[in-house]
C-alpha cells in the first residue's frame, strides 16, 4: 500500500512541474507550436479544460492553471491524509 500512495504522489508531482513547464511555454507562442510543446499541451490540455470551462480568463490572463496546480496540490494533501487514516 505505502509503494502505491508513492508511486501515485510521485505521479502527481511530476504532473505538477509538467503543469508548470506548459505555463511557462504558453508565454512563448513559438515554443508551445514545436512538437515538444504539442506534447505538453496533449498532456495537460485535458486537465486544464475541466478548469477553464468554469473560470473566465481576466483580460489576457487566464488564471485556469493557478487553479489546477492548487487542486492537484490539495489532491495529493488528500491522499496523504486518507493514507495515514486508513494505516
Amino acid at each position: 500500500m505505502i509503494i502505491f500512495v508513492n508511486l501515485l504522489l510521485s505521479a502527481i508531482n511530476i504532473y505538477f512541474y509538467i503543469l508548470i513547464v506548459s505555463v511557462f511555454m504558453s508565454w512563448v507562442p513559438s515554443i508551445k507550436e514545436s512538437s515538444f510543446g504539442q506534447m505538453i499541451s496533449k498532456i495537460t490540455d485535458p486537465y486544464l479544460d475541466i478548469f477553464r470551462r468554469f473560470i473566465p480568463p481576466i483580460g489576457m490572463i487566464d488564471i485556469s492553471p493557478i487553479v489546477a496546480i492548487f487542486t492537484l496540490s490539495l489532491a495529493s494533501q488528500g491522499i496523504i491524509v486518507l493514507f495515514n487514516y486508513l494505516a
